[in-house]
């Protein structure tokens, strides 16, 4: 394994308690100053020296050493450039004061990346801002224009819910990754919609983008998750959130579902109404009402067909002769 495979490894940090710390640092400091004012009256420079060197230079580096890690939240250190280790444990630490938390990944209170908002003011803690959440997090991505299987352009929009499970890798291995998880999602709903019509086609396909939302989420889902696997982040839902024509197919594609549905319609009204023509000739021959021969039931067969099949209503005229 490289040395630079080495880096990216997740190096877990036991520091030490910073509450016992906090305490040598305060007597010790109250101590200092008090040999320091006792050498300035006895005009010692053998006190003043070392003790003013501990007091103004020692003890302000050690407290830059304590650490506050929040719940939820991880720190990722370096130490002069170099990886030094994560805390992902809440608590109050001491470790090394020379180390620096690394986060190019800025986030705020919201959970929105600092640096994709524009003309802000941030008047936070530097050190709170860069930590790594470990909290779950919202990717509303915007709607976008992509093509199903069939070629047709359609809007659609995703959700995803993920959180970060290593922070070194997400530090380390992108430089945002924030923006990195938009960008794969971009990318991944090409990829998943390109496999699957909007609706069902003719042929009787089973799955579609408008039908099987739950299938199309989880390939998206998995998708997602293949692609940001490597940068410690994981998917833990992936929703569509819009899905709709695009505006110059939209209205066609409306006049094809209404072709479809009125299609459907008259399928229904033909089969219905061949059905009471039926009837209506059998119960006339076997309530002996009238005996027709074979053109006359032709007839009636075609009035009947007429009015039940007809848009508007029928208007009878009455024959008070015989029907040829």
């Amino acid at each position: 394994m490289s040395e630079q495979m080495k880096l990216r490894e997740e190096k877990i940090l036991k520091p030490m308690n910073g509450i016992p710390m906090l305490l040598f640092i305060l007597i010790g400091f109250v101590v200092m100053i008090a040999l320091f004012i006792y050498g300035c009256v006895e005009e010692s420079v053998l006190i003043i020296v070392p003790t003013a060197f501990i007091s103004f230079i020692v003890f302000p580096i050690m407290l830059g050493g304590l650490k506050v890690i929040n719940p939820n939240e991880a720190a990722v250190y370096t130490l002069f450039g170099s990886y030094y280790g994560t805390i992902n444990k809440e608590g109050f630490y001491w470790l090394n004061p020379f180390c620096a938390a690394f986060n190019n990944t800025q986030i705020n209170n919201s959970g929105v990346s600092l640096d994709e908002k524009e003309n802000v003011k941030v008047n936070v803690n530097l050190a709170v801002t860069k930590k790594v959440s470990l909290k779950a997090m919202t990717l509303n991505n915007e709607k976008q224009k992509v093509n199903d299987s069939e070629g047709n352009p359609i809007e659609i929009g995703v959700i995803v819910i993920w959180k970060v499970i290593n922070a070194t890798k997400a530090v380390f291995e992108v430089d945002n990754y924030i923006k990195y998880i938009s960008t794969q999602c971009d990318a991944s709903i090409r990829q998943v919609a390109r496999q699957y019509p909007y609706d069902i086609s003719d042929e009787g396909d089973e799955k579609s983008l408008r039908g099987s939302a739950q299938e199309v989420a989880l390939e998206l889902q998995k998708e997602i998750q293949k692609r940001v696997e490597f940068a410690g982040i994981e998917i833990l839902e992936a929703r569509i959130a819009h899905l709709a024509y695009a505006p110059e197919i939209a209205a066609a594609m409306l006049q094809r579902q209404q072709a479809s549905a009125i299609i459907a319609a008259r399928q229904k009204i033909v089969e219905g109404a061949v059905g009471m023509v039926e009837m209506a000739l059998k119960k006339l021959s076997d309530n002996n009402v009238v005996e027709l021969d074979d053109e006359r039931k032709a007839q009636m067969v075609s009035n009947l067909l007429v009015v039940l099949c007809g848009n508007k209503d029928a208007q009878p005229i009455v024959n008070s002769g015989t029907i040829y």
